[in-house]
C-alpha cells in the first residue's frame, strides 16, 4: 500500500497516452449483477474485460479532495469537494473510479456503450456544471448516499462527450448505481438526454440500450429453475437428457445480450446467501460463467505490431455495500483480495493505492498424515 500525491497521479495519467485505439474497441464485454443476502447486505458485483492491461488499481479517494472535472473546450469545469470517501477500482492510472462504493453504501459501475451512447449537447456556459464521462463514476460516488439522491441531482450536471487524452476520443459509456437499500438504476445517455431507469433486477452489460436488454428478457419466458418433466410426443415420452434442462436453450456466446439474459437466469436462480460473506462468494461463482480467456474473443485484425487484440477478463470484483468492503480477483491472481473502506483514514488528504497485480499462487499438499 503506498500513497499518491495528486501530482504523481497527474504524471501517471499522462503516460497513458501511449494506449493504442484499437484495444478501446474490444471493452464490450462487462458484465455486472446484484444480490442481496438474508441478513439484507446488498452486493454489487462485476466483471472488466478489455484487449490488454487498464493498468488498474484499487485506490481509496478520501473526504475532502478536491475536482475539477474536465470539458470539451478545455475549460475548468463542474468543481466540488468529496463528501464522502470512496473505494474501488481505477484505469490508466487515473485518480477516479470506474467501479466502487462510497462509505455510505452506494455502488457505482460504468460499462463499455459502443455504437449506443451520444453525449449532451455542449456549450461554453454549460462549462461550470460539466462532467466527462469516465468521471460521472466518481462524481456520483463522492457527492451521493443513496439512489434516489442520484436520481434527483443528474439533471443538474452535462454530460458530454469530451475527448479522453489517453485514447484521442470520447470513449462511450452507460452506468449502474446501486445502494444498501437494494434500488438499483441504469443510467444512459442516447440522442442527446439523459435517460435513468430502474433496474429490478439489478443487471447490466453493454449494447443495446437497457430498456431494450430489458424488452429482449421476453424472448426467454419459456425458461423455468427447475428440470422439466417428461413430455408425450404420440406414444413416444421424451425424457430430459439430465439437469439444467429449465434452461435448455439459454444463450452462451459472449455478446452483450446473451450476456445480460445468464446473468438475470443465474442471479435470479441462485439460492439466497445467507450474510454478505456469502453472498460476495456467491458473486464470484456466478461471474465464473462470464470470464472470458484470451483468445476467445478477438479483434478481426492484428494490431501495428503484429499483435492480436483479444478482449478478456482483467478482473472481476464484488463490492459489499453494507460492510464496505470492496473485493477482487485479477486474470493473473484469481485469489480474492480485498480492501476494507471502514479501516481507512477517511479524511485523509490524498489518494491511496493497492496494487492489483500479482501472479497466481499454486499451493502444494503436503504428504496426508496416516
Amino acid at each position: 500500500m503506498k500513497t499518491q500525491s495528486r501530482n504523481i497521479v497527474s504524471k501517471i495519467f499522462a503516460v497513458t497516452a501511449v494506449l493504442g485505439l484499437v484495444a478501446v474497441s474490444l471493452a464490450q464485454a462487462c458484465t455486472g449483477i446484484e444480490l442481496i443476502a438474508v441478513d439484507g447486505t446488498v452486493v454489487h458485483a462485476r466483471t472488466l474485460e478489455f484487449g490488454i492491461d487498464l493498468k488498474s488499481n484499487v485506490i481509496m479517494v478520501p473526504r475532502g479532495y478536491s475536482r475539477t472535472a474536465t470539458t470539451p473546450d478545455g475549460k475548468p469545469g463542474k468543481t466540488w469537494t468529496s463528501k464522502y470517501a470512496t473505494l474501488g477500482a481505477n484505469a490508466l492510472g487515473m485518480p477516479i473510479l470506474i467501479d466502487g462504493l462510497n462509505e455510505r453504501g452506494l455502488a457505482v459501475g460504468l460499462f463499455y456503450f459502443p455504437t449506443s451512447a451520444k453525449y449532451q449537447p455542449y456549450a461554453a456556459s454549460d462549462a461550470d456544471r460539466t462532467v466527462a464521462p469516465w468521471e460521472l463514476g466518481s462524481y456520483i460516488l463522492e457527492n451521493f448516499a443513496n439512489v434516489d439522491e442520484v436520481r434527483a441531482n443528474l439533471a443538474n450536471i452535462v454530460v458530454p462527450g469530451v475527448v479522453l487524452e489517453a485514447w484521442k476520443f470520447s470513449p462511450p459509456a452507460h452506468y449502474v448505481v446501486h445502494d444498501a437499500t437494494g434500488k438499483s438504476i441504469a443510467v444512459e445517455y442516447t440522442d442527446g438526454k439523459l435517460n435513468i431507469y430502474d433496474n429490478p433486477l439489478g443487471v447490466m452489460t453493454n449494447s443495446p440500450g437497457f430498456d431494450w436488454q430489458m424488452t429482449n428478457l421476453r424472448n426467454y419466458v419459456n425458461f423455468s429453475l427447475k428440470d422439466l418433466p417428461p413430455v408425450k410426443v404420440g406414444s413416444v415420452t421424451l425424457v430430459p437428457f439430465g439437469q439444467g434442462s429449465g434452461m435448455l436453450g439459454l444463450p452462451g456466446d459472449f455478446t452483450p445480450p446473451s450476456r445480460f439474459v445468464r446473468a438475470v437466469a443465474f442471479s435470479q436462480s441462485v439460492l439466497p446467501s445467507q450474510t454478505g460473506y456469502d453472498a460476495i462468494l456467491q458473486a464470484f461463482h456466478i461471474l465464473n460463467d462470464f470470464d472470458i480467456p484470451k483468445g476467445a474473443s478477438r479483434a478481426p485484425e492484428k494490431d501495428s505490431h503484429g499483435n492480436i487484440v483479444a478482449d478478456h477478463t482483467i478482473w472481476t470484483s464484488a463490492s459489499d455495500l453494507k460492510a464496505k468492503r470492496f473485493y477482487f480477483r485479477s486474470y493473473e491472481n484469481s485469489e480474492i483480495r480485498m480492501v476494507d473502506l471502514t479501516k481507512q483514514k477517511l479524511d485523509g488528504k490524498d489518494i491511496v493505492t493497492w496494487s492489483m497485480k500479482g501472479d497466481e499462487v499454486v499451493r502444494e499438499l503436503g504428504t496426508p498424515s496416516q
